[in-house]
């Protein structure tokens, strides 16, 4: 995520709301999240980025089946209700019927499992702030962080108590137990086809 830089102005900063919001990003020609009334432009990804992303789709689907369950890549906003965020997980599942923020069907409010693949300009961001506002998220079961850099992936489960664990695996042939699905998804298929240090 790249931070739009504020003049050093005495003006008072003018924030937006999320109606406001909303129809800004709706007409725009690219996706930016939305925080306590600023929006913040997203950049692009690179290649290993697209691969992790385009990976963890495949591997989900077939691992989900036949079971009422949704993939999404980015291009699906979610908004995190208690907290106000607007944004844009690399990887959204959803199971059961999804639920919107309105007829638009664009902004989902129930996930089930988030995936974010970390890069060195995100990865503070999608650890700390950003996990702090998904695990106020009710549906969401799983969030899984997958590093760009190498074979690495942190799961973060939430217990039926609310607490949230961490299984972390960082070999090729390791694995994480996504136990919401019932299954361990290898790093081998979440890494196919990676290079690192090109």
């Amino acid at each position: 995520m790249v931070m739009v830089e504020a003049s050093m102005s005495t003006e008072p900063k003018t924030l937006l709301t999320p109606e406001q919001y909303l129809e800004i990003e709706r007409q725009a020609g690219f996706k930016s999240e939305f925080y306590r009334g600023e929006m913040f432009a997203m950049a692009g990804a690179g290649w290993n980025h697209n691969l992790l992303v385009a990976n963890a789709i495949s591997h989900l689907r077939a691992q989900l089946g036949s079971r009422l369950c949704y993939l999404t890549p980015s291009d699906l906003r979610v908004h995190v209700t208690a907290t106000g965020l607007y944004t844009y997980p690399d990887v959204t599942v959803v199971c059961g019927e999804p639920q919107f923020g309105d007829h638009h069907r664009d902004t989902l409010l129930n996930p089930t499992m988030l995936v974010e693949v970390l890069s060195p300009s995100t990865e503070a961001y999608d650890r700390g702030r950003k996990f702090e506002n998904y695990r106020s998220i009710p549906s969401l079961q799983h969030y899984l962080l997958l590093a760009s850099d190498r074979a690495h992936a942190d799961l973060f489960t939430k217990r039926p108590d609310g607490h949230w664990i961490l299984d972390s695996a960082g070999g090729a042939e390791e694995t994480v137990e996504l136990t919401a699905f019932g299954y361990r998804l290898r790093l081998s298929d979440l890494y196919e086809k990676v290079e690192f240090g090109q």
